[in-house]
């Protein structure tokens, strides 16, 4: 297998992680977390934008968006290119871009916020300013991470004589 080969894969691994992760949120976590008296939902999701700040993360989060414009770079002048490039796009507007500037912020004011100390209309309060966006925002990311997951499968199972000489 030669390197812009593998750099698809790679993108296609570290994105499938990716789409995964959002996925198993909006289908248990979410719906988990939504059932949670105010108090105990903010301090969850205190606890897990804190979890989730690990290595094991970045590399996917962030390898995605590597992975996917080293391939498209690889992979110009072949039929992969544009859905390398699509995909590359969607991802990094549709999930790390909508990360970065709408779920990242919404984390660190919560994670400023004092759960135990506050008043149960303050919990409310807060709950009411973070839940629904944030949720929003995932939903948009869930959506876009698929997909660009779509976009990078159908240039891994093209086969034609152009993507199959590239080096």
């Amino acid at each position: 297998m030669n390197l812009p080969n593998l750099s698809l894969w790679l993108a296609l691994l570290c994105t499938a992680l990716i789409s995964g992760l959002y996925y198993a949120y909006s289908c248990s976590v979410n719906p988990g977390l939504a059932t949670l008296r105010d108090g105990e939902y903010l301090g969850a999701m205190q606890a897990i934008n804190r979890a989730i700040l690990n290595g094991l993360f970045f590399l996917s989060f962030f390898g995605s968006l590597i992975m996917l414009s080293v391939t498209s770079v690889w992979h110009y002048n072949t039929p992969r290119f544009a859905w390398l490039l699509a995909a590359t796009a969607v991802y990094a507007i549709g999930s790390f871009a909508v990360t970065v500037i709408g779920n990242v912020p919404l984390n660190e004011a919560l994670d400023g916020f004092d759960v135990h100390s506050a008043s149960a209309g303050e919990l409310r309060e807060m709950r009411l300013r973070f839940e629904n966006p944030w949720s929003v925002y995932h939903r948009i990311r869930s959506v876009a991470t698929c997909i660009s997951l779509a976009l990078i499968a159908t240039a891994a199972v093209l086969v034609t004589e152009d993507s199959q000489t590239v080096n």
